[in-house]
């Protein structure tokens, strides 16, 4: 199902004349994903990138489907029963359940992976998305349940890029800042996801296109699965 003409303009006025507030930019360093993978500063970022839920109604705009579920997830950070140690677990678990829901990880890897998606066959497909998804959901939970400080979003505007694609602006609100996060989301049979996330103006995907394109540059996709992998037992051992 896709947006046409008449909801479009019905729903957002003329889609050409929709433009994007952008915010400063600041610096944002990451780390190899594989060599312990960690993002340092704007832990709200963190936050946004994986409660960015997607309603299943595609009848909703994407802003409209973004707003809700990004607040059930920031109200499951300031719950102060998961304050208590033995309730982390049950929280973390609510958080992947809307971490799933909002991202469509097989666009997301097959983004992150260009022009070597074709190099993999569709199970290498499969087994690289699930194990990306996992590599990625580890390296930030613990930081979000470990960092967050009670930020709040902004919902500033959001773009339409065509009839099945959407930028959705953001801004965090901090106590003597604000940062901009930008969601790129597609519209999909079962609502809008998001594929990729800008923080300041860097790319989630790009980020991680860069490492990965170097990496297969001298492996095969099944070594870079395996990297993958053992990155993922290593975050399970703590």
């Amino acid at each position: 199902m896709y947006y046409n003409d008449r909801i479009i303009s019905k729903r957002f006025g003329d889609p050409m004349r929709i433009q994007g507030i952008m915010g400063s930019m600041a610096q944002l360093e990451c780390q190899n994903i594989l060599g312990g993978i960690a993002v340092k500063k704007i832990i709200v970022f963190l936050v946004l990138m994986f409660f960015a839920s997607i309603s299943f109604s595609a009848d909703l705009s994407p802003i409209d489907s973004l707003k809700g579920p990004v607040d059930q997830g920031l109200s499951l950070l300031k719950n102060p029963k998961y304050m208590d140690a033995s309730q982390r677990k049950d929280q973390r678990d609510k958080m992947w359940e809307i971490i799933r829901k909002a991202f469509d990880f097989t666009e997301l890897g097959g983004r992150t992976l260009a022009v070597n998606w074709k190099k993999f066959s569709p199970q290498q497909r499969k087994e690289f998305t699930d194990v990306f998804a996992e590599v990625l959901g580890n390296a930030y939970l613990d930081k979000i349940q470990a960092e967050y400080k009670g930020e709040n979003v902004d919902y500033v505007n959001q773009e339409i890029v065509s009839d099945n694609k959407a930028v959705v602006n953001t801004k965090i609100k901090r106590a003597n800042e604000e940062i901009s996060v930008n969601y790129s989301m597609i519209l999909k049979e079962n609502g809008w996801k998001v594929y990729d996330v800008k923080i300041e103006g860097i790319s989630l995907v790009q980020n991680y296109r860069s490492q990965f394109n170097e990496i297969l540059s001298k492996e095969t996709p099944d070594e870079l699965i395996k990297r993958l992998n053992k990155k993922l037992k290593e975050q399970e051992k703590g």
